[in-house]
Protein backbone atom coordinates (compact mmCIF):
# COMPACT_ATOMS: atom_id res chain seq x y z
CA UNK A 1 0.00 0.00 0.00
CA UNK A 2 1.46 3.57 -0.69
CA UNK A 3 1.64 5.95 1.39
CA UNK A 4 0.10 9.00 1.50
CA UNK A 5 1.02 11.85 0.51
CA UNK A 6 1.12 14.83 3.38
CA UNK A 7 0.52 18.31 1.85
CA UNK A 8 1.99 21.66 3.68
CA UNK A 9 -1.48 23.37 4.71
CA UNK A 10 -2.85 26.25 2.70
CA UNK A 11 -0.77 29.35 3.70
CA UNK A 12 -2.76 33.18 2.79
CA UNK A 13 -1.05 35.13 4.76
CA UNK A 14 1.01 38.29 3.45
CA UNK A 15 3.50 38.37 5.93
CA UNK A 16 6.81 40.28 5.16
CA UNK A 17 5.39 41.89 1.59
CA UNK A 18 4.79 45.28 0.88
CA UNK A 19 1.43 45.96 -0.78
CA UNK A 20 0.34 49.39 -2.73
CA UNK A 21 -3.35 50.41 -3.68
CA UNK A 22 -4.10 53.28 -5.12
CA UNK A 23 -7.36 54.72 -4.89
CA UNK A 24 -7.33 53.24 -1.35
CA UNK A 25 -9.08 56.49 0.86
CA UNK A 26 -12.36 54.91 0.86
CA UNK A 27 -14.80 52.28 -0.93
CA UNK A 28 -12.93 48.98 -2.32
CA UNK A 29 -9.58 50.47 -2.20
CA UNK A 30 -9.91 51.23 1.43
CA UNK A 31 -11.37 47.74 2.07
CA UNK A 32 -8.93 46.12 -0.53
CA UNK A 33 -5.87 48.08 1.59
CA UNK A 34 -7.48 46.64 5.07
CA UNK A 35 -7.62 42.93 3.94
CA UNK A 36 -4.17 43.02 2.66
CA UNK A 37 -2.74 44.71 5.95
CA UNK A 38 -4.96 41.78 7.98
CA UNK A 39 -3.35 39.40 5.98
CA UNK A 40 -0.05 40.38 6.94
CA UNK A 41 1.32 43.03 4.78
CA UNK A 42 2.96 46.45 5.23
CA UNK A 43 0.53 48.51 3.01
CA UNK A 44 0.83 51.86 0.66
CA UNK A 45 -2.34 53.67 0.90
CA UNK A 46 -2.64 55.92 -2.09
CA UNK A 47 -5.26 58.12 -2.60
CA UNK A 48 -5.44 61.52 -4.81
CA UNK A 49 -6.84 63.29 -1.61
CA UNK A 50 -3.24 62.94 0.33
CA UNK A 51 -5.31 63.78 3.50
CA UNK A 52 -7.74 60.91 3.16
CA UNK A 53 -4.69 58.62 2.26
CA UNK A 54 -3.02 59.38 5.83
CA UNK A 55 -6.42 59.66 7.42
CA UNK A 56 -6.77 56.04 5.97
CA UNK A 57 -3.55 54.93 6.85
CA UNK A 58 -3.81 56.14 10.14
CA UNK A 59 -6.95 53.77 10.77
CA UNK A 60 -5.04 50.88 9.44
CA UNK A 61 -2.37 51.68 11.78
CA UNK A 62 -4.54 52.12 14.99
CA UNK A 63 -5.65 48.07 14.11
CA UNK A 64 -1.99 47.04 14.27
CA UNK A 65 -1.39 47.11 10.82
CA UNK A 66 2.15 49.11 9.34
CA UNK A 67 0.48 51.21 6.75
CA UNK A 68 1.65 54.63 4.96
CA UNK A 69 -0.80 57.37 3.19
CA UNK A 70 0.46 58.81 0.28
CA UNK A 71 -1.14 61.38 -1.94
CA UNK A 72 -0.20 61.10 -5.93
CA UNK A 73 -2.40 61.60 -9.03
CA UNK A 74 -2.08 58.33 -10.82
CA UNK A 75 -2.58 59.80 -14.17
CA UNK A 76 0.97 61.45 -13.68
CA UNK A 77 3.57 59.37 -14.54
CA UNK A 78 6.00 61.73 -12.70
CA UNK A 79 3.72 61.31 -9.59
CA UNK A 80 3.51 57.68 -9.99
CA UNK A 81 7.01 57.53 -9.87
CA UNK A 82 7.71 59.74 -6.90
CA UNK A 83 4.60 57.35 -5.08
CA UNK A 84 6.47 54.31 -5.77
CA UNK A 85 9.29 55.77 -4.64
CA UNK A 86 8.22 56.95 -1.14
CA UNK A 87 5.96 53.63 -0.31
CA UNK A 88 9.17 51.75 -1.05
CA UNK A 89 11.55 54.02 0.86
CA UNK A 90 9.51 53.65 3.64
CA UNK A 91 8.13 50.29 3.58
CA UNK A 92 10.33 47.92 1.26
CA UNK A 93 10.22 46.85 -2.42
CA UNK A 94 6.43 47.02 -3.61
CA UNK A 95 5.67 42.98 -3.87
CA UNK A 96 1.91 43.47 -4.82
CA UNK A 97 0.44 46.43 -7.11
CA UNK A 98 -3.43 46.60 -7.05
CA UNK A 99 -4.82 49.40 -9.32
CA UNK A 100 -7.88 50.30 -7.95
CA UNK A 101 -8.13 53.89 -8.58
CA UNK A 102 -10.97 54.71 -10.87
CA UNK A 103 -13.90 56.41 -12.03
CA UNK A 104 -17.40 55.90 -13.77
CA UNK A 105 -18.54 58.04 -16.29
CA UNK A 106 -22.14 57.66 -17.67
CA UNK A 107 -24.52 58.53 -20.20
CA UNK A 108 -24.69 58.77 -23.66
CA UNK A 109 -21.65 58.79 -26.29
CA UNK A 110 -22.45 61.81 -28.16
CA UNK A 111 -22.85 63.56 -24.54
CA UNK A 112 -19.42 62.49 -23.69
CA UNK A 113 -17.42 65.61 -24.17
CA UNK A 114 -13.00 64.87 -25.25
CA UNK A 115 -12.02 65.66 -22.13
CA UNK A 116 -14.10 63.88 -20.06
CA UNK A 117 -13.22 60.77 -22.42
CA UNK A 118 -9.48 61.56 -21.81
CA UNK A 119 -10.19 62.38 -18.48
CA UNK A 120 -11.61 58.38 -17.54
CA UNK A 121 -8.64 57.14 -20.06
CA UNK A 122 -6.55 58.68 -18.01
CA UNK A 123 -7.53 57.65 -14.32
CA UNK A 124 -8.92 54.25 -15.16
CA UNK A 125 -6.48 52.81 -18.02
CA UNK A 126 -3.46 55.23 -18.29
CA UNK A 127 -2.56 54.79 -14.28
CA UNK A 128 -2.81 51.05 -14.75
CA UNK A 129 0.15 51.43 -17.20
CA UNK A 130 2.05 54.21 -15.00
CA UNK A 131 2.03 52.11 -11.54
CA UNK A 132 2.89 48.97 -13.35
CA UNK A 133 5.77 50.46 -15.45
CA UNK A 134 7.09 51.85 -11.94
CA UNK A 135 6.66 48.26 -10.13
CA UNK A 136 8.13 45.81 -12.16
CA UNK A 137 11.57 46.71 -12.35
CA UNK A 138 11.62 45.83 -8.74
CA UNK A 139 9.41 42.64 -8.80
CA UNK A 140 11.65 42.14 -11.86
CA UNK A 141 14.85 42.06 -10.16
CA UNK A 142 13.52 39.99 -7.13
CA UNK A 143 12.02 37.90 -9.63
CA UNK A 144 8.37 38.02 -7.89
CA UNK A 145 5.45 39.94 -7.44
CA UNK A 146 1.81 40.37 -7.82
CA UNK A 147 -0.09 42.85 -10.33
CA UNK A 148 -3.99 42.74 -9.50
CA UNK A 149 -6.09 45.86 -11.53
CA UNK A 150 -9.80 46.31 -10.50
CA UNK A 151 -11.51 45.90 -13.83
CA UNK A 152 -15.11 45.73 -14.40
CA UNK A 153 -17.81 43.67 -15.90
CA UNK A 154 -18.63 46.93 -17.98
CA UNK A 155 -15.13 45.61 -19.71
CA UNK A 156 -17.05 42.39 -21.07
CA UNK A 157 -20.23 43.71 -21.94
CA UNK A 158 -19.92 46.93 -23.13
CA UNK A 159 -21.13 49.08 -20.63
CA UNK A 160 -25.03 49.69 -19.76
CA UNK A 161 -26.52 50.91 -16.68
CA UNK A 162 -23.02 50.21 -14.71
CA UNK A 163 -20.95 52.98 -17.06
CA UNK A 164 -21.29 54.24 -20.59
CA UNK A 165 -18.92 53.15 -23.49
CA UNK A 166 -16.03 55.42 -22.57
CA UNK A 167 -15.89 53.56 -19.08
CA UNK A 168 -16.60 50.34 -20.53
CA UNK A 169 -13.64 50.96 -23.17
CA UNK A 170 -11.02 52.09 -20.64
CA UNK A 171 -11.81 48.71 -18.40
CA UNK A 172 -11.98 46.73 -21.76
CA UNK A 173 -8.67 48.27 -22.09
CA UNK A 174 -7.74 47.39 -18.55
CA UNK A 175 -8.72 43.44 -19.34
CA UNK A 176 -6.67 43.54 -22.32
CA UNK A 177 -3.55 45.35 -20.56
CA UNK A 178 -3.75 42.67 -17.91
CA UNK A 179 -3.42 39.69 -20.62
CA UNK A 180 -0.55 40.89 -22.23
CA UNK A 181 1.41 41.91 -19.23
CA UNK A 182 1.01 38.57 -17.96
CA UNK A 183 2.56 37.31 -21.06
CA UNK A 184 5.19 39.28 -20.67
CA UNK A 185 5.85 38.90 -16.69
CA UNK A 186 5.39 35.15 -16.42
CA UNK A 187 8.94 34.40 -16.92
CA UNK A 188 10.29 36.66 -13.98
CA UNK A 189 7.57 34.60 -11.74
CA UNK A 190 5.12 37.37 -11.52
CA UNK A 191 1.50 36.98 -11.75
CA UNK A 192 -0.93 39.46 -13.32
CA UNK A 193 -4.39 38.97 -12.65
CA UNK A 194 -7.65 41.64 -12.29
CA UNK A 195 -10.85 41.21 -10.65
CA UNK A 196 -14.28 42.01 -12.55
CA UNK A 197 -16.97 43.73 -10.09
CA UNK A 198 -20.35 44.30 -11.05
CA UNK A 199 -22.71 46.53 -8.83
CA UNK A 200 -21.19 46.99 -5.73
CA UNK A 201 -21.91 49.40 -2.73
CA UNK A 202 -20.04 52.01 -2.45
CA UNK A 203 -19.85 56.04 -2.16
CA UNK A 204 -19.55 56.05 -6.10
CA UNK A 205 -22.73 53.71 -7.03
CA UNK A 206 -24.86 54.92 -4.42
CA UNK A 207 -26.06 57.54 -6.93
CA UNK A 208 -27.57 55.01 -9.28
CA UNK A 209 -31.65 55.66 -9.62
CA UNK A 210 -33.21 53.18 -7.79
CA UNK A 211 -34.85 51.51 -10.53
CA UNK A 212 -31.62 51.76 -12.22
CA UNK A 213 -30.35 49.42 -9.35
CA UNK A 214 -33.26 47.41 -9.51
CA UNK A 215 -32.60 46.48 -13.40
CA UNK A 216 -29.11 45.60 -12.28
CA UNK A 217 -30.12 43.35 -9.32
CA UNK A 218 -32.74 41.30 -11.78
CA UNK A 219 -29.36 40.50 -13.58
CA UNK A 220 -27.77 38.80 -10.55
CA UNK A 221 -28.42 35.23 -9.71
CA UNK A 222 -27.81 35.94 -5.66
CA UNK A 223 -30.06 38.91 -5.70
CA UNK A 224 -27.83 41.62 -4.37
CA UNK A 225 -25.12 44.27 -5.05
CA UNK A 226 -21.57 43.25 -4.08
CA UNK A 227 -20.01 44.93 -0.71
CA UNK A 228 -16.41 46.08 -1.01
CA UNK A 229 -15.36 43.01 1.44
CA UNK A 230 -16.01 40.71 -1.58
CA UNK A 231 -13.84 42.60 -3.98
CA UNK A 232 -11.40 42.75 -1.26
CA UNK A 233 -11.26 38.71 -0.58
CA UNK A 234 -10.30 37.88 -4.21
CA UNK A 235 -7.35 40.13 -4.31
CA UNK A 236 -6.12 38.96 -0.96
CA UNK A 237 -6.29 35.04 -2.89
CA UNK A 238 -4.45 36.78 -6.07
CA UNK A 239 -2.09 38.54 -4.08
CA UNK A 240 -1.19 34.84 -2.18
CA UNK A 241 1.29 32.80 -2.89
CA UNK A 242 -0.99 30.08 -2.95
CA UNK A 243 -2.47 31.96 -6.62
CA UNK A 244 0.67 31.41 -8.18
CA UNK A 245 -0.08 29.42 -10.67
CA UNK A 246 -2.87 31.98 -11.75
CA UNK A 247 -2.18 34.59 -14.20
CA UNK A 248 -3.78 36.54 -16.92
CA UNK A 249 -6.60 35.54 -15.21
CA UNK A 250 -10.20 37.87 -15.30
CA UNK A 251 -11.89 36.85 -12.11
CA UNK A 252 -15.61 37.90 -11.98
CA UNK A 253 -16.67 38.88 -8.80
CA UNK A 254 -19.74 39.60 -9.82
CA UNK A 255 -23.04 37.94 -8.44
CA UNK A 256 -23.35 35.58 -11.56
CA UNK A 257 -24.19 38.77 -13.26
CA UNK A 258 -21.74 37.45 -16.29
CA UNK A 259 -23.51 33.68 -15.89
CA UNK A 260 -24.00 33.56 -19.82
Amino acid sequence: MSTPVVHAALNFTLTGRTALVTGAARGIGHAIATALGQAGARVGVCDLDAEAAEAAAARLREAGIEAVGVGADVADEVQVQAMVNQVEALLGGVDILVNNAGIVSTGPLLEVTTAEWNRVMAIDLNSVFFCAKAVLPGMIARQSGRIINIASVAGKRGGGLLGNSCYAAAKGAVIALTKGLAREAGPYAITVNAVSPALTDTEMTSALAPQARAEVLAQMPLGRAGTPRDIAAAVCFLASREAGFVTGEIMDVDGGFMRD
